[in-house]
């Protein structure tokens, strides 16, 4: 019998292709056919949302309003230490973060372009200003130069834009990571791989089992996958492109752990107290927890 292929959807971000490359090219005997389906972190949320992919790369903000319709893996996320959005302006802002003043006074009256209203990025601007400043919804690759342009006062920028702001006249007056770093002392949760709850446990075995092989895969044949995130990655330079998988694949991109997911709980604990995302399902985090009741996140 031939099996359906599981839809795939992740990010053309070169974090993701690198990690995906081997199951979706059908490099990884035994593992289940997959079409994939590219897109940018927002439309990946708003796919969620809706319950359209059976796998799924999406923000953990975004897995807080999904968590009756999917499952977590253990696997193939974005989850480190000095990975966090970073809150910039122009080089020529008034606008800065000190001890004294906190972010909360600092943006208020603000205009920030966030990358997506259910993005990590979002959440952790909400956590550490509250809700000042007006926030702007736009494609992650455009905040840098609306900041640049004036169109924003603020940006909160994410992955390759971190290594590029400098260059658009911009500074950054707050890293969200380290702030999550300092206040809880835990890595930083950005975005997880979920899984339909609808599919059952053996589709969900069977997917953190390819994500774990496609990465063995990439780490043992670098080259192998460098056309294909070449070409996803469209205008980004090589260079930017290795500091882009060097910082956001790591030992957490295999397997979270006791500490990654303690850090996913943190977040989601925090997001609760403050109101920002739905009551906790009685469904589980994880597809192999065990059900333990609403008040479990």
């Amino acid at each position: 019998m031939t099996l359906e292929p599981l839809t795939l959807a992740y990010s053309p971000c070169p974090n993701d292709t690198y990690i995906f490359h081997a199951w979706v090219h059908g490099l990884l005997e035994g593992a289940p056919p997959v079409s994939e389906l590219l897109a940018d972190i927002d439309a990946l949320n708003a796919m969620a949302l809706r319950g359209e992919p059976d796998v799924v790369k999406l923000s953990f903000h975004a897995l807080a309003h999904v968590r009756e319709r999917y499952a977590l893996l253990h696997a193939g996320g974005a989850l480190g230490r000095g990975c966090g959005p970073l809150l910039v302006v122009r080089d020529d802002s008034p606008i800065g973060v000190s001890e004294d003043q906190p972010l909360e006074e600092v943006l208020e009256g603000a205009v920030v372009g966030i990358p997506g209203d259910l993005t990590t990025a979002a959440l952790l601007v909400r956590l550490a200003a509250g809700d000042e400043g007006r926030r702007v919804v736009m494609p992650f690759d455009r905040i840098v130069t609306a900041v640049a342009s004036g169109e924003v006062d603020v940006g909160a920028i994410i992955h390759e834009s971190r290594f590029t702001y400098r260059a658009h006249g911009l500074r950054a007056v707050l890293d969200l990571g380290d702030w999550w770093e300092q206040t809880t002392g835990l890595p930083i949760p950005l975005g997880g791989i979920a899984v339909r709850r609808d599919l059952g446990a053996g589709v969900a075995v069977d997917a953190e089992r390819a994500i774990r092989r496609s990465l063995d895969a990439a780490r043992s044949h670098p080259d192998a996958s460098a056309a294909y995130i070449r070409r996803h990655a469209q205008e980004m330079d090589p260079e930017v492109c290795r500091e882009h998988i060097a910082l956001y694949v790591n030992d957490f991109s295999m397997d979270y752990g006791p500490e990654g997911r303690e850090a996913i709980r943190e977040l989601f604990s925090r997001a609760d107290a403050a109101g920002i995302i739905p009551e906790s399902p009685e469904q589980p985090l994880f597809w192999d927890d065990p059900a333990v009741g609403r008040s479990s996140l």
